[in-house]
């Protein structure tokens, strides 16, 4: 894969130096990644990365895919992970965005938005919110964290599908060692065109449908990867008897 020539976020010091010597190399045992529309990715400013979820494995390749790119790797994480001693002085240092629960969702994108615009700084936001439930593994019913944060700061919201990573750890399975360097592609789609959700955030179901829009990009690309036609209709967890948070 291509190594993108890198913004300034990523070629200033910074503690994403050490975690990449660590983290690349890791990735590299388990996964020969593929990155295609890396061009869509934007060099400097701020954007918002929607990837697919199919294995707990997957943070870390689209983390090095991203890294690979030019751009430092920012996850939306809980709140509460930021306590955590060193774990949270970590996330802290490397810009990661805290989400709290129960905190108006409005006003915390809106704060969220304008601090990644004010740093000129990318986020990965899940929008599945949670390993998918879909039984053939398609991305399931999204929820509307990165269509509320885009749509708050006027940030491009870039969707992104990933396939392979289930060769080595499949969806609650035990990782696998060998054999190593399993192909791994992801593909990094155009921003999606939200221009006829903005300013219409307070009505009903606009944030649904601009969520369902996304998801379907999503879907569209994952089905180039895999040479197959995505479901007409997303798996809802909650008209299955799952949870959105666990499993069954």
């Amino acid at each position: 894969m291509s190594v993108a020539k890198a913004s300034s976020e990523k070629s200033r010091p910074s503690l994403f130096w050490l975690l990449a010597a660590v983290v690349v190399p890791l990735v590299g045992w388990f996964a020969k990644i593929e990155v295609r529309g890396g061009e869509n990715l934007p060099r400097e400013g701020a954007y918002v990365l929607a990837p697919n979820h199919h294995s707990e494995f997957d943070p870390l390749t689209v983390a090095v895919a991203t890294w690979r790119l030019g751009r430092a790797p920012r996850f939306m994480a809980k709140e509460s992970l930021f306590r955590v001693p060193v774990l949270g002085a970590a996330m802290k240092a490397t810009g990661m965005v805290p989400v709290t629960r129960g905190k108006s969702g409005a006003s915390q994108s809106m704060a969220q938005a304008n601090d990644i615009v004010k740093n000129a700084r990318g986020v990965i936001v899940y929008p599945e919110g949670t390993l998918t439930r879909d039984p053939d593994v398609w991305p399931m019913r999204g929820k509307s964290g990165a269509v509320r944060l885009a749509l708050a700061g006027g940030i491009p919201l870039i969707p992104v599908a990933h396939w392979g990573e289930q060769q080595f750890m499949p969806r609650y399975g035990k990782i696998k060692l060998f054999p190593p360097r399993r192909r791994v592609t992801v593909v990094i789609g155009k921003p999606v065109d939200m221009s006829d959700f903005v300013g219409r955030e307070h009505e009903k179901g606009v944030l649904t449908d601009a969520t369902d829009r996304v998801m379907a990009e999503i879907s569209g690309l994952l089905g180039q990867i895999r040479g197959e036609t995505p479901p007409a209709e997303r798996w809802d967890p909650t008209r299955h008897g799952q949870s959105e948070t666990g499993r069954m």
